[in-house]
């Protein structure tokens, strides 16, 4: 009699595993299906960005005599992005920006204001970019020397962080944010643009390349 109990009760706990294994294996299924759905119906596309201008402030380059280079720089950007989504809102949880010339960081990151941007919605941010003795490869210094004397200089803006897409109460994981914006920077009084202030305002409306990709 005993072993008979203990074979019925092994054979109905198996058999209650089974079903809930199934249970939960069709749960997931129907969950990712209807996320698949989701998103498959809205295509969320990625946000569009332009690099209105740039004013510079200060931008000099110095070497001590052992040979380093130096590179102070002060410059305050403009950057409209626009969520082109109808449905989709988009939380932005991280965002910097930094100024790099050939590839090399040249001023520290400056956080930009996070929060959520509405569907069909334009924000614009103003941030200012420093440099402060902010060393530079030899190679690199002589090639920003001689674009400085030709009255031009190629930056990129560039821009880092995590977002999320929110639908209703719906939100989805951490995509990564990349935007990498060129800004030709025209040095000397026949190509300079509008003074303000103490500095020297650019009209650039350069379009960003925008890449969104999975991972935070």
């Amino acid at each position: 009699m005993s072993e008979k109990y203990c074979d019925e009760h092994d054979d109905d706990s198996g058999s209650f595993r089974k079903k809930l294994c199934s249970f939960l294996g069709v749960l997931l299924l129907l969950i990712l299906l209807t996320i698949f759905l989701v998103w498959a119906i809205l295509r969320p596309s990625k946000p569009r960005v332009v690099l209105q201008d740039a004013t510079i402030y200060s931008f000099s380059l110095a070497s001590s005599p052992a040979g380093p280079n130096y590179l102070n720089a002060t410059i305050q950007v403009t950057v409209a992005c626009r969520n082109s989504n109808d449905r989709i809102g988009i939380l932005y949880q991280r965002l910097d920006v930094v100024a790099l010339y050939k590839h090399q960081q040249i001023t520290l990151p400056t956080a930009l204001p996070t929060g959520y941007q509405s569907p069909n919605d334009d924000v614009v941010w103003s941030p200012f970019l420093f440099s402060v003795n902010s060393p530079m490869a030899p190679y690199l210094a002589a090639q920003l020397r001689q674009e400085q004397a030709m009255q031009m200089v190629m930056l990129q803006i560039n821009m880092n962080g995590r977002i999320k897409w929110k639908v209703g109460a719906w939100m989805s994981g951490v995509y990564h944010l990349y935007v990498n914006c060129p800004a030709y920077i025209a040095f000397g009084s026949g190509r300079a643009g509008a003074a303000v202030g103490q500095g020297m305002k650019l009209e650039l409306a350069s379009k960003c390349d925008v890449d969104v990709g999975l991972g935070g």
